[in-house]
């Protein structure tokens, strides 16, 4: 279970990373400039989550199990890192997914355990054969409280406000998920090796945020200049 530490933390990054509803206008993007950037973990050793299983033994496990709150690389570099900039009123045109996106319930973890997402629907998939009451929080709103009691079963539900939805199982206590809902195509989860590129940024100042579940969010002031790349790197503390 969630420590009353871990809860309050989350609850204050929620806080900084929800935002207000903001009209994005897709314009054409002729000069753009390249952000490229680096997540990097400065902070004590992280120390493991400790999950007790209490439930639907045979398909959640039993025991206690251990996970990484943060997932580092050789060079603590950090992964699943949400990078978005903040307050962009217009730029480049949105990329279609190619699907819809989607939050399973498979083996009593959330998958993925954090995406970025536009705001719009969203499926969410139970790929377990137990119940699962997946219930989706923007700050302390309920934005989405749904039933799953059949494997196989998906419900689409839709998110239209900005901001940073934690994902809870009211059936199993332990599981987490998180999804950030965008309001522009500015936005990146950074891969196993920390790193980010953001592509067609009109010209001029934004505040880059970088957010993580285990160290809550950080900004950084970042400038795009015309067809050129601006290299950084963000670190981050708990």
């Amino acid at each position: 279970m969630r420590s009353p530490l871990a809860l309050a933390a989350s609850a204050a990054a929620l806080l900084v990373i929800s935002l207000p509803v903001l009209a994005y206008e897709a314009v054409s993007v002729s000069e753009g400039g390249t952000i490229k950037g680096r997540v990097v973990y400065a902070g004590p050793s992280p120390t493991k989550r400790r999950i007790i299983l209490t439930k639907d033994k045979e398909v959640c496990g039993t025991g206690v199990r251990e996970v990484d709150q943060i997932l580092l690389g050789p060079d603590n570099e950090v992964r699943e890192a949400i990078i978005y900039l903040r307050d962009v009123a217009k730029g480049k045109a949105w990329e279609k997914p190619a699907k819809t996106p989607a939050i399973e319930n498979n083996n009593c973890q959330f998958r993925p355990h954090v995406q970025v997402i536009p705001a719009g629907d969203v499926e969410i998939v139970n790929s377990d054969p137990v119940l699962h009451n997946t219930h989706g929080f923007l700050d302390k709103r309920t934005v989405f409280n749904v039933a799953l009691p059949h494997q196989g079963l998906r419900i689409e539900k839709s998110l239209r406000q900005p901001g940073l939805v934690r994902v809870e199982c009211d059936a199993h206590g332990w599981m987490l998920g998180w999804i950030y809902v965008a309001d522009n195509p500015y936005y990146a989860i950074t891969a196993k090796d920390g790193t980010f590129v953001l592509t067609n940024v009109p010209l001029g100042s934004y505040t880059l945020v970088t957010w993580h579940e285990y160290t809550g969010a950080v900004e950084t002031t970042v400038t795009a200049k015309a067809k050129d790349t601006v290299a950084i790197t963000v670190e981050l503390k708990r």
